[in-house]
């Protein structure tokens, strides 16, 4: 072992050329992936084949490992080499700390159910930041540290000889320009994103939620009167962002082409409109909500139908052991055992904090299941069938687990 660290740190030179080279090529597959599994129309496009890019995207984070060990075993030699040169000392920390944050907080990310959520949430917000901030640094980096930038001929633009002088002078470094040319560009391409990314996520949420509602797009009327544990809102409003996730375009409702049923294996099907939709007996609660991705909402406050309820007015039929979920989208679907669908916060929800849920949020009307993730809470519920086999959701089709429970919330 000691003779083979020995001829690593006697070749360090042409070893750190090549683990940057290695670190280029992980950053770039992981920043790839990384927005690919970001964005809502990637989400749409890919169905299936986003979570091969979620496995990508986490193999290579782990393969980023090896590099960073290397570069660590490399360190001390290179550092000596460094002796008078403050500012490539202040890089080697600015990678080390890109490499070793991405690394450690895409490990909690992908360890969610042993880390829980309030450890994911804030990873969550670490590995958000370092992109936000690192992706522009090594593009920079990259750029300004190419040879043909480092070429003397290229490195200013001249001016003939003013009268009196012998040879020409520059005006200003063209080596120079091209570093602040890549700054600005970079600035405006990433800065826009990342102060909306800052307003987001060190604030309350509330603007966010706001946000949503103001781009609505569905046209029910009338609107639910919110019950007085909802206005306000029990909770004392929402603490966190939501991140809009769909595997279709939004779809958009009206009172012609909405309603609400339940059927399969009950004794009564049951369908409504949305103007008797909303005169059924509501409930409020106040629960968390947690995204298997990593973040979480705190302290929403529901108002709806126990799904309890719903199942009990149709009645269950004895054969009744799963119960369905089908989405207005058309395409998402997503189930619970009958005992899971009888949980006392399981709910058909129809408002949040006081207010119609949003289309984006998945409005007019859309599960809530607090004590597992996300993808269990079907959004733009529009049917309920009680089946007796197993129904297998889009999700765990595609490889999420069929276990959603959220590891601090499992009840015993």
């Amino acid at each position: 072992m000691k003779e083979w660290l020995k001829q690593i740190r006697k070749g360090y030179g042409k070893k750190l050329i090549s683990i940057h080279a290695w670190n280029g090529w992980m950053v770039l597959v992981l920043s790839l992936s990384g927005l690919v599994l970001l964005s809502g129309y990637w989400r749409q496009i890919l169905g299936a084949v986003r979570s091969w890019v979620k496995w990508l995207h986490i193999g290579v984070g782990l393969a980023l490992l090896v590099p960073v060990l290397l570069y660590l075993m490399l360190a001390a030699k290179h550092w000596k080499q460094l002796k008078d040169r403050p500012l490539q000392k202040l890089n080697v920390i600015l990678i080390l700390i890109l490499l070793g944050g991405w690394l450690l907080s895409g490990i909690i990310l992908w360890q969610l159910r042993l880390a829980g959520p309030t450890w994911t949430n804030n990873a969550l917000i670490v590995h958000d930041l370092l992109t936000w901030l690192g992706l522009p640094y090594i593009i920079y980096h990259s750029i300004t540290r190419t040879k043909w930038l480092k070429e003397p001929n290229r490195r200013a633009v001249v001016v003939e000889a003013p009268e009196g002088l012998s040879e020409a002078r520059p005006i200003y470094g063209r080596r120079s320009f091209l570093k602040w040319t890549v700054v600005l560009g970079l600035a405006a391409i990433f800065g826009p994103s990342f102060v909306k990314w800052m307003g987001r996520s060190l604030g309350t949420g509330s603007s966010s939620t706001e946000d949503l509602v103001q781009k609505d797009s569905n046209r029910l009327q009338p609107a639910p009167t919110p019950l007085p544990a909802s206005s306000p809102p029990k909770g004392g409003g929402a603490i966190g962002e939501f991140r809009v996730y769909t595997v279709t375009p939004i779809p958009a409702f009206d009172n012609t082409n909405w309603s609400f049923s339940i059927d399969g294996l009950v004794e009564r099907t049951l369908k409504w409109n949305w103007e008797e939709f909303v005169k059924l007996g509501r409930s409020v609660q106040v629960s968390d909500f947690h995204c298997v991705t990593g973040w979480s909402v705190y302290k929403n406050t529901w108002e709806g139908i126990p799904l309890k309820t719903l199942i009990s007015i149709a009645g269950a039929s004895p054969d009744a052991t799963y119960v369905k979920f089908y989405s207005g989208d058309g395409e998402y679907t997503d189930s619970l055992t009958i005992e899971q669908a009888h949980l006392d916060d399981v709910m058909v929800a129809v408002m949040h904090d006081g207010r119609a849920i949003p289309s984006e949020l998945g409005g007019p009307v859309r599960l809530i299941v607090p004590q597992m993730y996300a993808y269990k809470s079907v959004k733009w519920l529009n049917r309920i069938e009680l089946i007796k086999e197993e129904h297998v959701g889009y999700w765990e089709v595609r490889g999420y687990d069929k276990d959603a429970w959220v590891p601090a919330d499992r009840k015993a």
